[in-house]
């Protein structure tokens, strides 16, 4: 074991030359439980043994009971594509006022991260989780929660960050995809969402020394990437598909002091533009940065931001 370091990408990890990684952050988990404060249930499921692929569920307790089947919402944590997982507490904490409040079944996906696994197996592993979701459309899943609670014609995907823009490529691979999958695809919430470039968009401005630690990043994440940061996968700008989204309505959530925001405005601009015949909002949270809803919950901008997020769910069960 060496104590040389490859590439310092502190605080969130370090990645030393034997291939060791340190994660600096996104470390801690918590285990599923029944939440007081929400009344809403999780539980850890195992989809493949194999690869070890899993996610957490989250269920309110009321619904147990009710004929009526609830919205589901599909969620990819954010963290680079480097840290955090399923079981953070930064999710666990997000997720269980969200559901309870939305009134909805969530799956939380614990894809697997880079460097030990380099994109595009994010993608790939959410894919697969996916998949898995669309074997309870008859209700003969291996997740009776999903069987008998899930209403997989009314389907939602979000995430923050690089969570974010796993949901933008998911839907785009529901768009393009030969491989159907039985769900319904109503909308997806993208959260101060991880995009990238090599120009400038909009208003943008950073230095040098901000550009090149997010370029690193995603090569760190991304090293068999041949454009870089204009990889479509982190550039929708180059993505020839964006304007094949499998879905209805997109909501774009940014925040005024985020280095990502002008990316976000740029993609709710491309989409506009992009002939998809859906409907895309943006919503701004003035004063607040990056991710900033998932470490202040009670804030006045994250409590109007979760607000935004059920009604934007709650429109599409009226409209169905």
């Amino acid at each position: 074991m060496t104590n040389e370091i490859a590439h310092d990408l502190s605080p969130f990890l370090r990645l030393y030359k034997d291939g060791r990684v340190e994660r600096l952050k996104g470390t801690d988990v918590v285990p599923p439980s029944l939440d007081p404060k929400t009344g809403v249930e999780s539980k850890d499921v195992v989809i493949s043994a194999e690869t070890g692929l899993s996610v957490r569920l989250y269920i309110p307790k009321t619904a147990i009971n009710a004929p009526k089947k609830l919205p589901l919402l599909v969620y990819f944590h954010g963290g680079g594509f480097c840290i955090e997982t399923a079981a953070s507490p930064t999710y666990h904490n997000y997720l269980n006022p969200l559901v309870g409040q939305a009134n909805i079944v969530a799956v939380s996906v614990d894809y697997r991260r880079a460097p030990e696994h380099p994109v595009p197996v994010a993608y790939d592993y959410s894919w697969e989780a996916l998949k898995w979701v669309s074997s309870h459309v008859q209700g003969q899943g291996s997740s009776e929660w999903l069987n008998s609670h899930a209403d997989l014609e009314n389907v939602f995907f979000s995430g923050d960050s690089a969570g974010a823009n796993i949901a933008n490529n998911m839907a785009i691979r529901v768009g393009l995809s030969e491989e159907k999958i039985g769900i319904k695809l109503r909308g997806i919430i993208l959260v101060h969402p991880y995009f990238w470039g090599k120009e400038l968009v909009g208003e943008e401005a950073h230095g040098p020394e901000v550009k090149a630690m997010i370029d690193n990043f995603w090569l760190l994440a991304c090293p068999s990437s041949t454009g870089g940061s204009d990889d479509p996968f982190i550039n929708p700008e180059k993505d020839p598909n964006l304007g094949r989204l499998g879905c209805e309505r997109v909501l774009v959530c940014i925040a005024e002091k985020d280095i990502f925001k002008e990316r976000g405005r740029h993609y709710v601009e491309l989409v506009e533009k992009s002939g998809w015949g859906g409907t895309v909002e943006l919503m701004e949270a003035k004063g607040e940065d990056h991710v900033f809803h998932l470490f202040n919950h009670n804030c006045e901008n994250a409590i109007a931001m979760l607000n935004k997020i059920v009604s934007f769910i709650f429109f599409q069960q009226k409209n169905i």
